[in-house]
Formats: C-alpha cells, sequence, structure tokens
C-alpha cells in the first residue's frame, strides 16, 4: 500500500471546512502542518554541534519527498542546521519551494501564526521542539519528546475554525 493511499483520507478529512462555515458563507482556508524530525544525522563525532546527515539519513530525506509527493505544500520551514535543511531540501526540491527558515525556541507565536495561517506545511525540527510545537498548537501536554533513535514520526495537525484535529504516523 503505498504512503499516499494511508495518507489520503486524512487529506480528505482535513480538507473539509467545518458545516458552521458553510453555513454562515464564511468558508476559511484551514492551515495544515506536516511536522517531521530531521533524519539521521552522523553521530561519529560527538563534539560535532551542526552534524551533516548520514546516508541512511539523506535516504529517508528523500523518502519525505515521495511520502509527501501529493500534498499540496506551500511553504517549507526548518530550523538553520545542516540535519534540518538537509531533511527539507529533497521536499522542497519536489515542490520547488524555497527553505525558509524558523526559531524554534518561538514556537506557535503570534506571528508564525499570521505567517501560516490558511497555508499547508512542512516544519522540519528536533526530537525536543517538534512534539513541543505540536503541543503549542494543541494547547495541551499530549506528546512526549521523540526518542532519538526515531526519525520517522510525521504528525499532521490542522486548525480549523474552533476546532484542532491531530495525528501522528510512524513511516519507517
Amino acid at each position: 500500500m503505498s504512503i499516499f493511499k494511508v495518507l489520503l483520507p486524512f487529506i480528505l478529512l482535513f480538507g473539509i471546512s467545518s458545516e458552521e462555515n458553510i453555513q454562515n458563507n464564511t468558508v476559511q482556508k484551514p492551515t495544515t502542518y506536516y511536522f517531521i524530525r530531521h533524519a539521521e544525522k552522523d553521530r561519529s563525532d560527538q563534539s560535532e554541534k551542526d552534524p551533516d546527515l548520514t546516508a541512511a539519513g539523506l535516504k529517508r530525506a528523500q523518502n519525505w519527498a515521495e511520502v509527501l509527493k501529493e500534498v499540496p505544500l506551500d511553504m517549507v520551514l526548518s530550523t538553520n542546521y545542516k540535519r534540518t535543511l538537509q531533511t527539507a531540501a529533497p521536499v522542497a526540491r519536489e515542490k520547488g519551494l524555497s527553505i525558509e527558515n524558523y526559531e524554534a525556541g518561538n514556537g506557535f507565536d503570534k506571528q508564525f501564526k499570521k505567517r501560516t495561517a490558511g497555508k499547508t506545511v512542512l516544519v522540519v525540527g528536533h526530537s525536543n521542539t517538534t512534539p513541543q510545537f505540536v503541543n503549542a498548537i494543541l494547547g495541551e501536554k499530549k506528546y512526549a519528546d521523540i526518542d532519538d533513535k526515531q526519525n520517522g514520526a510525521l504528525f499532521i495537525v490542522q486548525v480549523l475554525p474552533g476546532k484542532i484535529m491531530d495525528q501522528v504516523l510512524y513511516i519507517n
């Protein structure tokens, strides 16, 4: 079964506007976030604070481009580290988008909400910042930090007027 077939129900579900908005003729475009952690990083030099991806990490980054091939992304965001930028690069290239930087520590603030409102966005982060970001959108501590050996978690969060839906898939 292709990953698209796995994601299709979520894409379709998330693409439906709320009945209340339709009745009021004020259809607001949902904001959809796809969050991933960077792929496998090179751990051979423990003193290296900004390592590249390993060969397996580069392969996983390419796989993310395939997984998200049918997702109509408007933006690709990444922290300014080699491992996150290298993870985001194949997706951005596939979509013809540039990679925009974001500060992971700022989280889901007013500026970020405005910048991404009504868009479909890939956000590439880290084992701690990705679930923290998702939790900030949800307004609750639902997700713990990602295990350091887990690089295949895909968090999907959709923000609709008065409703937030979330799902996490593990693609390994």
